[in-house]
């Protein structure tokens, strides 16, 4: 079996694909590439098709990651599709629960500051109209964030390597 994540922002051009790529990044150094797959969206369609912004990239790659990814829109099938939807902050929570109607996916949708150790944010803060200091910020937590997570699925789920 194959565990599926997906991370879920405004744009998908910022937090989601920074998590999608730090996650994958931990995962493989955790030799579990083969037993859990990520994936991001957003809740608009504002960048569809873009490449992450490259000052999230920047940022990133003081930590060692390559943003990778273009920019999509979250969709219903994803309901199905997805093991666990992880959302950056409360708006885009509502949105996807929103879009989950009959309530049949309410179990599948998390936020993603609830898996951070080191960090008390609640929710992960968008950069995109600051400065340098607030995407940094964003990494942080996100590493904080997806190590948090990815103990969490291997606990649940009983994976090895």
């Amino acid at each position: 079996m194959v565990y599926k994540l997906l991370f879920v922002c405004l744009g998908n051009i910022c937090r989601s694909p920074s998590a999608e790529n730090i996650m994958n990044h931990l995962i493989a150094e955790a030799g579990l590439s083969e037993q859990i797959v990520c994936d991001s969206a957003g809740t608009s369609a504002y960048h569809i098709g873009s490449p992450p912004d490259r000052r999230m990239n920047a940022a990133a790659k003081k930590k060692g990651i390559e943003l990778v990814g273009q920019a999509r829109k979250f969709q219903a099938s994803d309901f199905e599709r997805f093991d666990l939807i992880l959302a950056m902050d409360r708006p885009n929570y509502q949105d996807i629960i929103y879009c989950d109607g009959e309530g049949k996916y309410q179990d599948k949708i998390k936020m993603m500051c609830s898996f951070a150790s080191n960090h008390g944010d609640k929710e992960v803060p968008d950069p995109y109209y600051g400065g340098e200091d607030g995407f940094n910020y964003v990494i942080d937590l996100l590493f904080d964030s997806c190590a948090g997570l990815l103990d969490y699925i291997v606990t649940n789920n009983q994976l090895s390597p």
